[in-house]
């Protein structure tokens, strides 16, 4: 059985547009439409808004902001759109924007077009019937560590982002910021993830490097072939990309990578295809990317540690969303176990100075 298209379904109650203020919209960006609109929505992920709008013969994705978020940092639409706008013609595996809208008086937000990127993507449970052989899946793995490594050899000053690096310390930065976001949506008692702060704020190392870096980099953000599971066609979801350390990305990649020995709440929430047999574990992740680049990963403890942080955090965040009623979705109120189990595995790391058992 080939993997099936990732595909969308009914808007959730509560998170509907405005049909007819998006129609005008899209006519005077696009001119005539051949055909009804009608909208769905990808209902997977926790942060920005995902629809499909269908335009008569043309499907397009359009991007917004939770209703309830007040995080405006973290869904800043017209940076997501002006970063595709200046990758187009540089790097191929970037969906290709159509247009903005900064008005929020138009759909409730600002919000951005882009063409869809028909494809695969993989989640955390197999699809019925789909057979990833070992040899499969160790290929999958290999074009995972080679797509990074592509994407942090971008000239970013050629593309024009240059105004995304801020010159300092970034790594210092981000440690101390996401220190910080975390005491602000604090709502239980996590000592896991208090004592892994204080262990990253000792040993906070200089930069490495000042690259294009993405900061959700991970199979649920990949595009596949759907006649080729190891060649990347599309990555998405650009919301947090700047201009950092490269190991710092790495770090974020390895904490959305599931080993075949790590408990199975963990497996439950990353993609089912790094704990299969045949796929690199994060050891190996990290290996293959030096190998690859040329960078040192020796210190690849601290960069992992800090990325299940941050993971922590961004769930932590739209947590306290729901534990203080900003939203209704039910789906976030698992969400505190996932954030100690973050705590449990930062800790062990840790423990055990290793990112794989």
């Amino acid at each position: 059985m080939a993997a099936p298209l990732d595909k969308a379904g009914p808007v959730r109650p509560g998170e509907e547009l405005d049909l007819p203020k998006l129609e005008a919209f899209l006519r005077e960006h696009l001119g005539a439409l051949d055909g009804p609109l009608s909208v769905e929505q990808f209902r997977h992920g926790h942060s920005n808004l995902t629809y499909l709008v269908h335009a008569g013969s043309r499907e397009l994705v359009l991007r917004r902001p939770p209703f309830s978020s007040k995080v405006k940092s973290a869904h800043d639409m017209g940076r997501e759109h002006g970063v595709l706008s200046r990758l187009c013609g540089h790097y191929p595996a970037a969906p290709r924007p159509i247009a903005r809208c900064d008005d929020p008086e138009l759909l409730g937000a600002p919000f951005y077009l882009m063409d869809r990127v028909t494809g695969v993507i993989l989640r955390g449970t197999q699809p019925p019937g789909l057979d990833v052989p070992p040899a499969l899946a160790h290929d999958c793995c290999e074009a995972f560590v080679q797509g990074l490594a592509d994407l942090h050899a971008l000239d970013y000053k050629a593309m024009g982002l240059e105004e995304f690096h801020r010159p300092g310390h970034y790594v210092a930065r981000q440690v101390n910021g996401w220190a910080e976001r975390y005491q602000n949506s604090r709502t239980d008692d996590i000592p896991d993830i208090e004592q892994a702060f204080q262990w990253l704020a000792g040993r906070i190392p200089p930069d490495t490097d000042a690259v294009l870096i993405h900061n959700d980099y991970k199979f649920d953000n990949l595009v596949l072939d759907p006649a080729d599971l190891t060649h990347i066609i599309g990555v998405l979801d650009w919301e947090m990309c700047t201009i950092g350390d490269p190991l710092m990305d790495l770090g974020a990649s390895l904490s959305y990578w599931a080993d075949a020995e790590d408990r199975d709440e963990l497996k439950s929430m990353q993609c089912f295809l790094t704990s299969v047999p045949g796929a690199y574990n994060r050891q190996q992740v990290a290996d293959r990317y030096a190998a690859l680049t040329g960078r040192d990963t020796s210190n690849i403890l601290f960069y992992y540690v800090f990325g299940l942080l941050k993971l922590a955090v961004i769930m932590q965040q739209i947590y306290y969303r729901f534990k203080t009623g900003a939203t209704k979705d039910e789906r976030f109120a698992a969400l505190i176990l996932f954030i100690y189990l973050m705590g449990q595995m930062a800790a062990r790391a840790v423990d055990t100075r290793k990112i794989s058992q």
